[in-house]
Order: C-alpha cells, then sequence, then structure tokens
C-alpha cells in the first residue's frame, strides 16, 4: 500500500496531464502546418456520393482548440490538479465547505441562540422551532430511528412514553449530546432449560401467552440470577442503568419466546452515539426539544 503513496505517483500523474496537453497543441500545429489542396478530395467516399476532402479546419476553430490548451495550463497553475501540487491560489474543496459551513453558522447563529435561552417545553411549543427541529432530525437522527421516529428494530421509538434512560427534558439532552452504551450482558451460563423458563416469565408479565410451569419457575431464577438486579424487583426497568421496563408491551427486538431467549442467552449492546462535539449546545437544544414534542403533543 505505501508504494501508492510515494512522490512517484505524484510525478506520474502531473507528467501524464502536462504531456497530454503538450500533445493536444503539438496536434493542432501540426494540422496548421500540413499541406492541403482545397477543393480536391482525398479519394475516400462512402455512400456512393459522400466524399472527404482535403481542407483544413477554420482559423477561428484551430485557434478556439488553442484558447483550451491556454485555459487548461492556466487553470492548473491556479488550482491543484498536477499530483500534490495545491495550486497559486491554495484552493481546495475542503476549505471551501468550511468556508460555506462557517458563513451558514454565521447566519443562523442568532435563531439556535435565541432557542438556546428558552426551556425545552417553550421550545417544544414553538411551530418555527420543531420545524428547524424537524430538518435537524431528518439530518442526523432518521437514519436509526426513522423519518416518522418510530424506529424500528434495535432502535427506540420516540414517538410513546417509553424510555430507557428518562424522558424528562435533562435526560433527553444528556442522551443526545453523551450518547449512551446500553449492555445487556449474556446468560448462557445459566443453562438452556432456566433461560427458557425466563422468557416465558418474561412473557407473562406482560400479558403474552406463556407455560404457566415454565413462567413459574423463571420468576424464582429472575430473583436470584441477577435479573432483578437491574430491572428491578417488579421488572419495571431502571432509568439510571437503561434497563428496559419488562411488564409494558414495548420490545426494543421483538417479543417472541426466540427472541426472548436469544436476548438471554446471547445479550444485547446497543451504541447511541454522542452528538454534542458535532452538533453544539444550541442545535442540541432544539434536537432534543423536538424530540421531546414527539411524545408529548397537545
Amino acid at each position: 500500500m505505501s508504494d501508492f503513496v510515494s512522490e512517484f505517483w505524484n510525478f506520474y500523474v502531473a507528467g501524464i496531464v502536462l504531456v497530454s496537453i503538450i500533445a493536444c497543441a503539438i496536434l493542432l500545429w501540426s494540422q496548421g502546418s500540413a499541406t492541403y489542396t482545397v477543393g480536391k478530395t482525398t479519394g475516400h467516399s462512402w455512400d456512393e456520393s459522400l466524399e472527404e476532402y482535403n481542407n483544413p479546419l477554420p482559423k477561428w476553430w484551430s485557434w478556439l482548440f488553442y484558447l483550451t490548451v491556454v485555459f487548461a495550463l492556466v487553470y492548473l497553475a491556479l488550482y491543484p490538479g498536477l499530483g500534490s501540487y495545491k495550486g497559486m491560489l491554495g484552493w481546495t474543496s475542503t476549505g471551501q465547505h468550511k468556508a460555506e459551513v462557517a458563513k451558514a453558522e454565521a447566519a443562523l447563529k442568532p435563531v439556535f441562540d435565541k432557542y438556546l435561552g428558552m426551556d425545552i417545553q417553550a421550545v417544544a411549543a414553538d411551530k418555527q422551532a420543531m420545524e428547524t427541529g424537524k430538518r435537524l432530525y431528518l439530518t442526523y437522527c432518521m437514519q436509526c430511528h426513522g423519518a416518522d421516529a418510530r424506529g424500528s428494530k434495535g432502535f427506540p421509538n420516540l414517538t410513546d412514553g417509553d424510555w430507557l434512560y428518562g424522558g424528562e427534558p435533562d435526560k433527553i439532552v444528556e442522551t443526545i449530546s453523551n450518547g449512551r452504551l446500553g449492555v445487556m450482558p449474556p446468560h448462557a451460563h445459566l443453562g438452556a432449560d432456566t433461560v427458557k423458563d425466563l422468557a416465558n416469565y418474561v412473557r407473562s408479565l406482560s400479558g403474552l401467552p406463556a407455560d404457566s410451569v415454565r413462567a413459574a419457575k423463571g420468576q424464582e431464577a429472575f430473583m436470584t440470577a441477577g435479573c432483578a438486579g437491574c430491572h428491578g424487583m417488579d421488572a419495571k426497568g431502571m432509568h439510571a442503568l437503561g434497563a428496559p421496563n419488562l411488564t409494558d408491551n414495548v420490545w426494543l427486538y421483538g417479543s417472541s419466546e426466540a427472541v426472548i431467549t436469544e436476548t438471554i442467552m446471547n445479550g444485547r449492546q446497543n451504541k447511541m452515539p454522542a452528538w454534542k462535539e458535532f452538533l453544539g449546545d444550541a442545535k442540541v437544544h432544539l434536537l432534543a426539544a423536538y424530540v421531546y414534542s414527539l411524545s408529548n403533543a397537545k
């Protein structure tokens, strides 16, 4: 791989570009200095009557070609195009992008600062703010949570009232700012039979069909195998740990016995990325207000 980052390739690319342009200029010059017999044909004909005349190119046409050669040389002197040469102007697409972003940020900063000075509930009640918040959501969040914010397998629904870490405004800001790392440890060491009992017990908690005998055994295992330490004695979850409520009908991966068994056996690991450094406090605040509004619509 190191062969492709050596200085040789810079000279290689620059050489091909320059030789190609110079070759075009030489070809134009050779055609202009060639001997032509005006009005005479080359002897080639097609379709019986279509003949090729031995006439030179019009001068204005030739000069247009020369102009493109000059333009190419001036362009390559000013802008990058010859290997690692950066051009006299020092222009880069990255620099232009950063300048445009900085210009947009400067224009929008007063708007974002205005909402940053308001509490989340007040921002959530502002229709104009929510239009901006929605655009932020569709840009940065919909890839995981969906365009309608209802989530998908492994990605939480943001429109209901179920929250792994809490749905209070400050908790939503904290989640977006710092991200979350949710870990459900594997419990394969309990054995397949006990795991099946636990799966039936968990299903029974939310009123799903379950084997009553296995569910009773699973309840005992739930208390002794460490499950209650995260999900609570009542299995209603714990926001401090991000442990889900097992008594409602909200399922991140599915509620079938097979899926619950897989979760208990193998564990789960989910990561919500941190956005504070990338978006900044003002955008996080506005985005949090939009997410808050999704489950607190009035």
